[in-house]
């Protein structure tokens, strides 16, 4: 019927309302959009991704775990395993953090992909003071690659960060050396040079 189609077409274009507004990280506003769609397309894997982002975004873990974990049910999407790890670990419920990371490993992701979950589970190994589990984890990450990317940049900084909080200076100096050669304002990185005294 016209009018079914009419809601549909309604329906989409808040969904896309509700996205563009997570892609210029107006979480509040995504997050208003998208409630609603909730209760309307609750079996759309997209309305639960976009929930998902916007409460990660904005520190709700909860709510993005449960989102995330909806979204997954209905639609498994590898990219959003390391979010979803992520709002885990911000919970400390390990054991998830755990199964997460053993299912994003299992579906071969993309070389970025398991850049991201490597960082959050080496985070969480640090969390509960593990820090020498947490710079193995990293260590692959420490191969230089012909083509330096965006992730590469990502790993380094969280491996060098490790090796800082375990104590090892000059590791950690050679790391955040590494980014800056490849980007000179990447996050905090002169700063905890200097911090290091190199």
């Amino acid at each position: 019927a016209a009018s079914d189609q009419k809601r549909a077409a309604r329906l989409a274009e808040r969904l896309a309302a509700a996205s563009g507004a997570l892609d210029r990280e107006r979480f509040d506003d995504a997050r208003r959009i998208v409630t609603p769609l909730l209760r309307d397309l609750p079996n759309v894997a997209a309305v639960h991704e976009v929930s998902g982002l916007a409460a990660y975004r904005s520190g709700r873990w909860l709510q993005a775990a449960d989102s995330l974990e909806t979204a997954r049910r209905l639609r498994p999407d590898v990219a959003l395993l390391p979010v979803l790890a992520d709002s885990y670990r911000a919970l400390k419920r390990w054991a998830d953090v755990e199964s997460v990371w053993r299912d994003l490993r299992a579906s071969s992701p993309s070389h970025e992909v398991m850049a991201e979950g490597r960082i959050v589970v080496a985070g969480a190994y640090a969390d509960r003071g593990d820090l020498r589990e947490a710079v193995k984890l990293l260590q692959p990450a420490g191969k230089l690659p012909k083509r330096v990317r965006e992730y590469h940049l990502r790993q380094w900084y969280a491996l060098a960060d490790l090796l800082d909080r375990a104590g090892d200076a000059m590791g950690a100096t050679r790391w955040f050396r590494e980014v800056l050669a490849h980007d000179a304002n990447f996050a905090d990185t002169r700063e905890r040079l200097r911090s290091l005294g190199r």
